[in-house]
């Protein structure tokens, strides 16, 4: 019969007396097998509905297999990421620079694409990173992936697109089977092990790299990544930035 170590036995007997502790003063959160936490109950309407779709899409898995798989596509999203620069000079009726909210459901229209207007004044608050009251070219990215993600219907699936731009929405597919890859245990989010473990399986990496890329996702610092945070990032990753030269 093996012997359990005395220090070994305490250590877990702390744990459960913490994570038991834990559940008590903070329902709202959820601690998972790595001991890390992560909250439950998403923020707003919007991120509810995200969350929902992220779960509904990572029960359906993913053909990314590695690291390795997403670098590859980079050339290939960067192409296709520029090429939405035509979509959104369109829209940026008065050259500002940024689509503010009336631009933005001009848009929605031209790309027949229905929200409410509570729901589009919450899409445009939640890309709106900065708050400057508009949409930047590398947070109208980010929009039309959400968009793209929300807009998972029957008759979108009929039709083989979503917003009448198949080429682009075949690029969103591509980072949203990216975030399904390095979310494995499906919950919605990318934690600090899964990206170490997804970045080290490579064997090209190692943990440094994996944490700095996992603080680059991480901008609230809560310890985990949502899709929208996975997108902002992304963008980054493939070289795409606000102030690009056309």
């Amino acid at each position: 019969m093996a012997i359990i170590n005395n220090h070994r036995l305490q250590f877990y007997y702390t744990k459960l007396q913490f994570r038991s502790l834990f559940r008590l003063q903070h329902p709202e959160f959820l601690i998972m097998g790595d001991g890390s936490t992560k909250c439950s109950v998403p923020t707003n309407k919007l991120e509810a509905q995200v969350l929902e779709a992220i779960l509904q899409r990572e029960s359906k898995g993913t053909s990314i297999k590695s690291i390795n798989m997403i670098i590859l596509k980079f050339p290939k999203i960067d192409e296709s990421l520029r090429k939405c620069k035509v979509i959104f000079e369109q829209f940026d009726e008065d050259k500002s620079g940024a689509i503010d909210l009336k631009e933005l459901k001009h848009c929605f229209e031209k790309l027949q694409v229905k929200f409410t207007n509570e729901e589009i004044n919450e899409i445009f608050k939640t890309c709106d990173l900065n708050d400057d009251m508009g949409i930047s070219f590398n947070e109208f990215i980010v929009l039309l992936c959400l968009v793209y993600l929300l807009k998972n219907d029957h008759a979108a699936s009929q039709s083989n697109s979503r917003m009448g731009i198949p080429d682009l929405e075949a690029t969103f597919e591509t980072v949203v089977e990216s975030f399904v890859f390095l979310d494995s245990n499906k919950d919605g989010h990318v934690s600090k092990n899964e990206m170490i473990r997804a970045i080290e399986e490579t064997k090209q990496s190692d943990g440094l790299t994996a944490m700095k890329r996992f603080e680059e996702m991480d901008w609230d610092k809560n310890g985990m990544v949502n899709f929208k945070e996975f997108l902002f990032a992304f963008t980054r990753w493939v070289g795409i930035e606000d102030d690009d030269e056309d």
